[in-house]
């Protein structure tokens, strides 16, 4: 792609300044329009070094209101970044709908620089560029415009820039060890972004390869080509985005109305073993930290089945300094204003700490779906998204636990009808309870659908029977034990 790139000849100084001037005032028009219409624009900037990147996204944004876009340099990840998923700190940047993020360099950076320096073997490859691919298709089938270019300049062209910058005191800084190991290995990095880019250039975020030896010539197809994007991007904000087919191995799982729930615990046993339990688990907290496992664990169920009682009895075990629990309410206007995913991203733990979701990305499939918070389009892409979400998870080194507290409806009633009469419990009902219980059906068929579709292999869903609550707790304990017991080899 890159290596059979032509480098053509820029057009004549008034057609040059023309077509410029027509371009700019194009982008400032439609920077209007894309607030209207709510679409975030992702613009990825990559290129050799001293290609003039920094030059062009300055004259590029002169044509942006200031309040819509936000320009990012994405140096090496820092030790905090690399302690969480590879595509965290990327979904960590995402734009709000209607605004723009300009991004120099960035995952297509990270990725070829460890390649050229030995330091990614051919499976991690393979995995980031699995990884990128999903993230980029998933950005754009959620409305999200994403421009890819790279700034191209011969081996030539860039010894020359190197040598000139280096003579000015007032421009050497302008060079790093970086750019000079570019040059003398220019052959070699050009087979290496070559190659990642045929891996990446998909019809829904293509690369655009930007002649970049004259600057105003760089900026004018950047512009052209950002702007017949934008304009393509309104006019198929509406449409429907093909689903996929689930490539993820699914764990069968049966139905909630099968699942029986006469089970329960005596106190005396449940004292024990609860005591017993929450004390082998603190044991594995220590071994988690020391070796950088991290944990995600999700909890979803019924309205009144016992989420939170249960949740505190796993923490009741965990070392505070190394456990976070994120309460899922509807997401603000700025969480709103992004992907899905992107509030869950920027929640996820550091290698050797635990996250636990009172309520968690399951949202999209069941209350969204029912209550048309998005379209039926939006979640019935989700379960795909899911398990590409939790395959990044696991693939990370993460430990993934799903539980859904199970109850039935005459359980849910009881329970509701104690929290009215209790004075100190009346916190613990809302309307909103009440108006959800009257929707039980749908709601058990949007789970069954979820269990299904969700069950991989690597984040299995269980299922805690909860009309007892102290069964339910006691196999939740159980369960977080036996999977980080695998995870840290213990016999």
């Amino acid at each position: 792609m890159l290596k059979n790139f032509v480098f053509t000849n820029k057009p004549e100084e008034d057609e040059l300044k023309e077509r410029l001037k027509a371009a700019r005032e194009k982008l400032f028009k439609q920077q209007t329009q894309l607030k209207e219409h709510k679409v975030p624009v992702l613009v990825l900037m990559e290129g050799w070094g001293t290609a003039g990147k920094g030059s062009v996204i300055g004259h590029i944004i002169q044509n942006i209101d200031p309040r819509f876009f936000k320009v990012a340099t994405t140096d090496q990840p820092t030790e905090e970044e690399n302690r969480k998923p590879f595509l965290y700190r990327y979904f960590a940047r995402l734009p709000e709908a209607g605004k723009f993020m300009i991004l120099d360099s960035g995952w297509m950076e990270e990725v070829t620089r460890k390649c050229l320096h030995g330091e990614m073997d051919k499976k991690t490859y393979d995995q980031r560029i699995s990884s990128i691919k999903r993230f980029e298709r998933q950005l754009t089938d959620n409305g999200y415009l994403v421009m890819k270019f790279f700034c191209h300049i011969s081996e030539k062209e860039q010894k020359k820039r190197i040598e000139g910058l280096i003579t000015d005191i007032d421009t050497r800084w302008r060079v790093n060890g970086h750019d000079k190991w570019q040059n003398h290995h220019y052959k070699k990095c050009m087979d290496v972004f070559d190659r990642y880019m045929e891996d990446t250039n998909t019809p829904s975020a293509p690369w655009y390869i930007v002649d970049s030896k004259s600057r105003k010539w760089a900026e004018l197809q950047i512009l052209e080509t950002l702007t017949q994007g934008i304009e393509i991007a309104l006019q198929n904000k509406s449409l429907a985005v093909p689903l996929l087919q689930n490539v993820f191995p699914l764990k069968k799982m049966p139905k909630l109305a099968e699942i029986p729930l006469d089970v329960y615990l005596e106190e005396r046993e449940y004292k024990e073993e609860l005591d017993r339990l929450q004390k082998h688990l603190g044991e594995l907290h220590n071994r988690l930290y020391r070796k950088k496992i991290p944990v995600v664990i999700a909890y979803e169920g019924w309205d009144a089945a016992g989420k939170g009682g249960n949740i505190k009895r796993i923490t009741g075990a965990l070392d505070p300094r190394g456990y976070e629990v994120h309460p899922i309410a509807s997401p603000e206007p700025h969480e709103k204003a992004r992907h899905y995913l992107w509030r869950f991203w920027t929640r996820l733990p550091k290698t050797g700490h635990i996250a636990i979701f009172d309520r968690s990305w399951y949202g999209r499939v069941m209350v969204e779906r029912l209550e048309g918070f998005c379209s039926e389009n939006d979640w019935k892409r989700a379960y795909n998204e899911i398990n590409e979400f939790e395959k990044e998870l696991h693939d990370w080194g993460a430990v993934i636990i799903k539980f859904w507290v199970q109850i039935d409806k005459d359980t849910q009633l009881a329970r509701f009808t104690d929290r009215q009469n209790t004075p100190e419990k009346q916190w613990k009902i809302t309307e909103e309870d009440w108006r959800n219980r009257e929707k039980w059906d749908d709601y058990e068929t949007a789970v069954n659908e979820m269990i299904q579709k969700t069950s991989t292999t690597y984040a299995p869903w269980y299922v805690l029977e909860s009309v007892d609550k102290k069964y339910a707790r006691i196999k939740a304990l159980r369960i977080v034990i036996e999977e980080l017991e695998k995870a840290l080899g213990c016999d």
